[in-house]
């Protein structure tokens, strides 16, 4: 039967239930037989580990994964929308479709109820890569230089602008320079296009960056700063403070102060089944040491190494298997509960909003829609995050 379904083309196999493509496997997982995943560009660190997470489940489990490459946070979630894929390996993009904001603030998104699966941390951080040759060893120093930006992105547009606050800049300090995505905007910090770009400091464009003639430097976001963090902390909520030890430039001998954020996320919608999400989980916990060296970064997928009381939910499929492996506290089940009790909240007034007649141009509805959502968040005594 795996066979037939391997030959049936994928819009076929999207309109094929969980139920038919299961087969029973090792621990009675129950994983499809053919399951598509979307993620960041080719070479990054989020598709490496998701292309070492799905030859772990072609090895152990029999099903083959197919990674989707995607340029934007748009075209990764897409594909799940529309279900043609199952999960995407996401970065700060799922919270900002959680909450319908910037790009998913228009008529055909609005809020996402998007819920976490596995998420990693590793020696990794994610910040701004300055090539070395414009002499900037300091955030602040990078006022009227060229940020790259990814159009339709907007995780890595505002998680640059959260690491220029750390050093008092806002968008109109610096030039921004647009790119089609991140792969693109990488190639342009070769070419010379852009001094700085957002990235994880294990991806694989920084470390093209850090061979080539212009090299790369990562600037310190020191912990000690507390101005310096409480403005980071004002533009990206979903950043800490991280000591890196690996990364393009980075060793354990040459550690930098700088902030991170899970990346992937590896990531489903809250309306996939508790069991099927159950399997995926658990496959990655029983599976893990056969992906964990895969790729730098996919180490820190492990259950114990989870961020806790994080800014989007864990799916309750998700949450079953982490409780089974003993890494789900009641403490944790109380802070999902308020999570996904925020997601009910702006869904009911992203309805209300569709309901009151908005109006017809893209900036005027975004504008009311953002006045809309922070009213029914204060009701709702929840923060805004977005002032």
């Amino acid at each position: 039967m795996i066979h037939r379904l391997k030959a049936l083309a994928p819009a076929a196999l999207a309109g094929i239930s969980w139920l038919t493509l299961s087969v029973a496997c090792a621990e009675d997982v129950k994983l499809p037989a053919t399951m598509v995943v979307t993620a960041y560009d080719t070479g990054t660190a989020g598709f490496n580990i998701a292309v070492g997470v799905g030859k772990m489940m072609k090895d152990k489990y029999g099903t083959d994964v197919r990674v989707l490459p995607a340029g934007n946070d748009v075209a990764r979630l897409a594909p799940l929308r529309a279900k043609r894929a199952v999960m995407s390996a996401m970065g700060s993009g799922t919270y900002f479709a959680q909450e319908g904001v910037f790009e998913f603030g228009t008529k055909e998104w609005g809020p996402q109820p998007l819920q976490l699966v596995l998420s990693s941390v590793d020696c990794n951080a994610g910040s701004l890569g300055v090539a070395k040759d414009t002499g900037v060893t300091e955030i602040k120093q990078l006022k009227g230089k060229r940020v790259g930006f990814v159009v339709g992105s907007p995780a890595l547009n505002q998680n640059a602008l959260a690491v220029l606050a750390f050093g008092d800049l806002k968008q109109s300090d610096v030039k921004v320079v647009e790119f089609s995505s991140y792969g693109a905007m990488w190639k342009g910090m070769i070419n010379n296009d852009v001094d700085a770009a957002f990235a994880t400091t294990i991806t694989g464009p920084a470390k093209e960056l850090e061979t080539s003639p212009r090299g790369v430097v990562w600037p310190p976001l020191p912990a000690s700063d507390k101005a310096g963090w409480e403005r980071v902390k004002k533009v990206g909520s979903f950043f800490f403070p991280h000591v890196a030890t690996c990364g393009a430039g980075i060793s354990k001998d040459k550690p930098v102060e700088l902030g991170n954020y899970p990346y992937p996320i590896f990531m489903v919608y809250g309306t996939l089944p508790e069991a099927d999400v159950y399997a995926i989980t658990k496959a990655m916990i029983t599976g893990y040491d056969a992906y964990k060296d895969s790729a730098p970064g996919a180490a820190g997928l492990g259950a114990d190494r989870q961020t806790k009381n994080w800014v989007v939910p864990v799916h309750p499929g998700a949450a079953k298997a982490l409780k089974e492996a003993g890494q789900w506290t009641d403490a944790q089940e109380a802070h999902n509960k308020e999570l996904l009790k925020r997601q009910q909240v702006l869904a009911a007034a992203w309805t209300d909003y569709g309901k009151s007649n908005p109006p017809s141009d893209d900036k005027a509805f975004l504008d009311g829609w953002m006045k809309a959502r922070a009213a029914a968040l204060t009701k709702a005594n929840m923060p805004n995050g977005f002032e």
